[in-house]
């Protein structure tokens, strides 16, 4: 399969940006007791799946399996809500994932919901770790890398 467009060459500074976004959700996610580097590779993994962006699902399987995920969680994800494997705070992320990435409106209840059961820090990063994820997936579904060509670090 050939690349349509080098945008890491053609746009190295908007990249950098997305880069540089990633490296401060890492950060955030390792340095959390709450929203984990493992919750938020769930919540990559699920949204690329509503997005169905065949490149990121397989990144974020990748990585989910090289950070310890069971497989069993992973294939069990896209039926999460009918699935016992997930905790109190994997629900609330992925709820708060799946909603955002459709696009609903945010009603106060739902909000204060996930405000109480996360925190507001948590709820702030992970709301920026989902608008990154749509944007990756999209950048991916337009400009088609290889699926299968990327490695876990």
């Amino acid at each position: 399969m050939t690349l349509r467009a080098n945008y890491f060459g053609l746009a190295s500074k908007a990249m950098q940006i997305l880069m540089s976004q990633e490296g401060y959700l890492r950060e955030q996610f390792s340095e959390s007791e709450i929203v984990t580097i493992r919750v938020w590779e769930l919540v990559k993994l699920r949204v690329s799946q509503i997005n169905q962006c065949a490149f990121c699902i397989d990144m974020h399987s990748r990585d989910a399996l090289e950070q310890g995920e069971s497989q069993e969680r992973l294939i069990g994800l896209s039926a999460w809500r009918d699935m016992p494997f997930y905790s109190e705070v994997e629900a609330a992320a992925l709820d708060w994932a799946e909603h955002l990435t459709s696009g609903k409106p945010v009603e106060d209840d739902r909000y204060e919901k996930v405000v109480q059961r996360l925190g507001e820090q948590a709820i702030v990063d992970l709301t920026i770790a989902i608008n990154a994820i749509n944007s990756w997936n999209r950048i991916a579904k337009t400009f088609k890398p290889e699926v299968g060509s990327y490695k876990p670090q």
